[in-house]
């Protein structure tokens, strides 16, 4: 399979000019891992978490809605919640009418969140495959622009800017840590490097998409389950980002429920991040022990969310 060449890094650099009015070059945090219980080493945090809507998604969905024509029924997404969240918002900020469907997994924190930005929302089936099936059926009969959260060339544009932030603000790391699900993030971010960082993925060991892929070769149907079900667990990544991570992602690490959990927890408590689950996954890999630096590797790792109710202000 050839890697797709339309994912470059100067159309990437391209989508960040576009989008830059539009969303926020997120902060760096350095932290010490010894404050987290393990062997002192420095570790830089890029924070999507803080990003518009909650997640890194508002850029794809930018990158998506400023690059192609609008028809009068507006746009159509499926999501577990954050990609919704992020076509509502970006269609919310242009003045386009946008309908988003949802499987019934979706935190509630993310369905209150897609119901703020004013957005048309439909619950249909049980998991994303469901709700994706329902919106390509809703954009046929309706003439809406379908903008898909992975496997689609302007959200890989889009979620790569991340990758052109990453080399301005931290030019020397050797290794970036990337939670997958689709593989739209993880897929932007290695066409951006190719291969002078170290791309590792971290996936949820209920939704081993990227995973599968590797080892068979091509996408593959995985499990979809698990407490980072609603951002992490498509039934296969994309077609167009599988070439990229063959070429780029050194390998896929897998990551429990409670790796998760415990990163959630620990980015709270020693660094007061509040993060959904798929945006702690790839910290739960360096806290878990799934992920072990070499001496002196310099390593990075996003945050890429934080949609929850798991924190509340009394």
């Amino acid at each position: 399979m050839l890697m797709n060449i339309s994912i470059t890094p100067d159309r990437i650099a391209e989508a960040a000019r576009l989008i830059g009015p539009h969303i926020r070059h997120t902060p760096i945090l350095h932290v010490d891992l010894a404050d987290f219980g393990l062997k002192p080493r420095p570790v830089a945090l890029k924070l999507e978490c803080l990003q518009h809507t909650g997640s890194f998604k508002v850029r794809g969905a930018f990158a998506s809605l400023l690059t192609q024509p609008i028809p009068p029924a507006g746009v159509v997404a499926a999501s577990g919640g954050n990609h919704g969240a992020a076509v509502a918002y970006a269609a919310m900020r242009l003045g386009v009418p946008a309908t988003i469907f949802l499987p019934s997994v979706t935190s509630p924190s993310k369905v209150e969140r897609i119901r703020s930005y004013a957005a048309n929302l439909i619950v249909a089936g049980d998991r994303y495959a469901d709700a994706l099936a329902a919106s390509e059926r809703y954009g046929e009969e309706h003439g809406a622009l379908a903008v898909h959260a992975f496997d689609q060339p302007q959200t890989l544009l889009g979620q790569g800017t991340i990758g052109c932030e990453i080399d301005a603000d931290l030019p020397d790391i050797d290794t970036l840590l990337v939670a997958v699900g689709g593989g739209g993030l993880i897929g932007g971010i290695a066409a951006w490097f190719r291969g002078r960082v170290r791309i590792v993925a971290v996936e949820p060991e209920g939704a081993p998409t990227l995973w599968r892929a590797l080892a068979a070769g091509r996408p593959v149907d995985a499990e979809t389950d698990g407490i980072a079900a609603d951002s992490l667990a498509p039934k296969r990544v994309g077609t167009l980002m599988f070439p990229i991570a063959q070429a780029f992602v050194e390998r896929a690490l897998l990551v429990s429920d409670d790796d998760i959990r415990a990163a959630q927890l620990a980015l709270w408590d020693k660094a007061r991040m509040v993060t959904e689950p798929g945006g702690a996954a790839a910290f739960g890999a360096l806290l878990s022990g799934k992920f072990v630096p070499a001496q002196d590797e310099r390593v990075a790792m996003l945050v890429c969310g934080a949609n929850t109710t798991a924190v509340r202000f009394d």
